[in-house]
C-alpha cells in the first residue's frame, strides 16, 4: 500500500499565518503539523508517501522531511497547483500508487487513540474497495456522514446534511483498493470545479465495497484548519505529553519501534536537536530501546 498526504490549499481559513508558509509547517504544539498524518501512515506500516502540496509549499516541505530516509521512508513530492478537490489527490498520485492500494489523509488531520496501529493494519487486510473512519461529533451538520444500519455496515453518506442521519463524521484518512484512480477518474467535477471525494465513496457504497470504521470512545481526530481547531490541537498534545511523558506523532521513535531505523541513528537524530526537549527525548528513547 502507498501513502498520500495532501498538505496543499491556500490556508485562506488561517490568515494571516499561512500568507507566507505552508498551514502544515505551523506548529502543533512541539512539532510541525505534517508530522501527524505522517504519524498515521507510518503506524499503518507505509513506507512509500507521495506528499502533494502547492509549489511555494513544497520547498520547505522537502528541506523538513527530506527523501524520509533518516526515518527508513521513502518519500517524494508533487504539485497541486491550485486547489482542484480532495480526490484529485488520486489523479496527481496515479503514478506513485501505480496500480495498487493506497492510503490517503489529509493534512490538517490529528488522530491519537490507543490501539491505532492495530486498527490501522486490520483495516488494510481486510480491505476490498474503501474503508473510511467516522468520529461521532456534535455538529454533523458541518460533515460528510456516513450512516451505518444495526449491524455496523454503511449505508448512506451524506455531505453536510441538514437533517443528520448520524452523528459518525467521515474524517479525513481513506484506505483505497486498485480502482480509486480510475473512479476519480470518472468524476464530474463539482460547481466548484473540483472532484469530491464524498463522490469515490458513493461510487464504492453503491458496489457494496464501503465499510466505515467507528473511532469511538478513547480516540481523539481533530481537523486543525482554523485557528481554534489548531489551538485545541496544540492544547490537547501538551496534556497528554505532559502528563503521560510520551510524544505524540514522534516520527523518530516510530520508526525505532517499527525497526526502520536502529536505535544509534535515533540517538543521532536526537544529538541533531539536542538543545531541544524534543531532541533530549529521542535520545533517551534510544537509549532506553537500544
Amino acid at each position: 500500500m502507498k501513502g498520500i498526504i495532501l498538505a496543499g490549499g491556500s490556508g485562506t481559513r488561517l490568515y494571516p499565518l499561512t500568507k507566507s508558509t505552508s498551514k502544515q509547517l505551523l506548529a502543533i504544539y512541539d512539532k510541525p503539523m505534517v508530522y501527524y498524518p505522517l504519524s498515521v501512515l507510518m503506524l499503518a506500516q507505509i513506507r512509500e508517501i507521495l506528499v502533494i502540496s502547492t509549489p511555494d509549499s513544497l520547498p520547505a516541505l522537502r528541506n523538513l522531511l527530506s527523501d524520509g530516509s533518516h526515518l527508513g521512508l521513502d518519500i517524494t513530492y508533487a504539485e497541486q497547483t491550485e486547489p482542484r478537490g480532495i480526490a484529485d489527490a488520486l489523479l496527481i498520485g496515479a503514478d506513485h500508487i501505480d496500480g495498487g492500494p493506497s492510503a490517503l489523509i489529509l493534512g490538517d488531520n490529528l488522530y491519537h487513540g490507543a490501539g491505532f496501529s492495530r486498527i490501522l493494519r486490520a483495516s488494510r487486510e481486510r480491505l476490498d474497495g474503501c474503508v473510511l473512519f467516522g468520529y461521532p461529533v456534535s455538529d454533523p451538520e458541518r460533515y460528510g456522514i456516513g450512516e451505518t444500519d444495526d449491524r455496523g455496515n454503511l449505508v448512506s453518506i451524506e455531505e453536510k446534511p441538514l437533517r443528520p442521519r448520524s452523528d459518525n463524521a467521515i474524517t479525513g484518512l481513506y484506505f483505497y483498493d486498485s480502482d480509486a484512480v480510475e473512479i476519480a477518474r470518472g468524476l464530474a467535477p463539482s460547481a466548484r470545479g473540483e472532484l469530491e471525494i464524498t463522490d469515490v465513496n458513493r461510487h464504492y457504497l453503491k458496489q457494496g465495497r464501503a465499510s466505515m470504521f467507528r473511532l469511538g470512545r478513547g480516540f481523539t481526530w481533530l481537523d486543525a484548519g482554523t485557528h481554534d481547531s489548531m489551538l485545541a490541537a496544540g492544547q490537547y498534545v501538551q496534556v497528554i505529553e505532559q502528563r503521560q511523558g510520551v510524544r505524540v506523532a514522534c516520527l523518530e521513535e516510530i520508526a525505532l519501534r517499527l525497526g526502520y531505523i536502529d536505535a544509534d541513528a535515533c540517538h543521532r537524530l536526537g544529538e541533531g536537536m539536542k538543545n531541544s526537549e524534543y531532541g533530549r527525548y529521542l535520545m533517551q528513547i534510544a537509549q532506553s530501546l537500544g
